[in-house]
């Protein structure tokens, strides 16, 4: 990424709300992701952080305020579609199909950009043949990137959790994201693993892919994130560097146990 590019703004939600009936998980947040800078988002269970998540990547509408990612309004696409617009995406528990291989897997995160149809595809035709070999080499070098590449025939049902996770890291990378939403990526990792994983995003990061990620292992929020912004019960209630999150009082009696 050229270095002018790293800190415009490219990701902000404008006013965001989302009621779930009488309850109201998210009031008039607005936030601003600057491009190459690494921005966590913590904050207690039922904060509201992976419902904003959803939001971003078109799981869930906005029930007012819009998105608006690198200039384009997201708030009603469907997910397909902002997903081709360079925004990919983890879950807390990775959602793999559990009956194909890992490098499958990894291939679906393709789909977005791939352009042979099904008529191509059967008559065995050499555009939709060329596609296919570039998106086994695309896959595999993602796989390898993550650290898989040896696991790339086994099926995913077959791996440990930790390489489940990995996979799915792998799979958004393969949609050639701009913008990569990570939700709990340290969720059962050891302190080791961790440290792997900050590795790992960092790297991403330097391929210049920007990181919006959601954890509750604070070794690893407050030695990865540049930013760290915080959710308490719908609201944004503190921004800053990670030194200045961890003496702010009011995110002390929120979330990091203060009196």
């Amino acid at each position: 990424m050229a270095e002018n590019q790293k800190g415009h703004t490219f990701l902000s939600l404008q006013k965001v709300g989302k009621n779930f009936g009488g309850l109201r998980a998210l009031h008039e947040v607005s936030v601003e992701l600057k491009e190459g800078i690494i921005t966590a988002l913590i904050g207690p269970n039922g904060s509201g952080k992976t419902t904003l998540f959803n939001i971003i990547n078109g799981i869930l509408r906005p029930s007012e305020g819009q998105v608006v990612f690198r200039g384009n309004v997201l708030s009603q696409l469907p997910v397909p579609q902002i997903a081709g617009c360079g925004i990919g995406r983890t879950f807390q528990v990775p959602l793999l199909l559990e009956g194909l291989t890992v490098l499958e897997n990894v291939l679906l995160g393709l789909h977005s950009k791939t352009k042979a149809d099904l008529l191509r595809v059967g008559f065995n035709l050499p555009f939709a043949k060329r596609e296919e070999k570039g998106a086994h080499k695309t896959a595999m070098e993602c796989l390898d990137f993550v650290g898989l590449a040896d696991r790339a025939d086994a099926l995913a049902s077959e791996l440990p959790f930790g390489q489940q996770r990995l996979t799915e890291i792998a799979r958004a990378l393969a949609s050639n994201p701009k913008l990569m939403l990570l939700d709990e990526p340290a969720a059962g990792f050891d302190r080791s693993e961790g440290k792997d994983l900050m590795d790992l995003c960092s790297r991403i990061r330097d391929r210049g892919i920007t990181l919006f990620l959601v954890d509750h292992d604070m070794n690893v929020i407050m030695n990865l994130a540049e930013t760290v912004m915080v959710l308490n019960y719908g609201v944004i209630i503190a921004e800053g560097s990670p030194t200045e999150i961890q003496s702010d009082p009011k995110v002390l009696d929120a979330y990091l146990g203060g009196d």
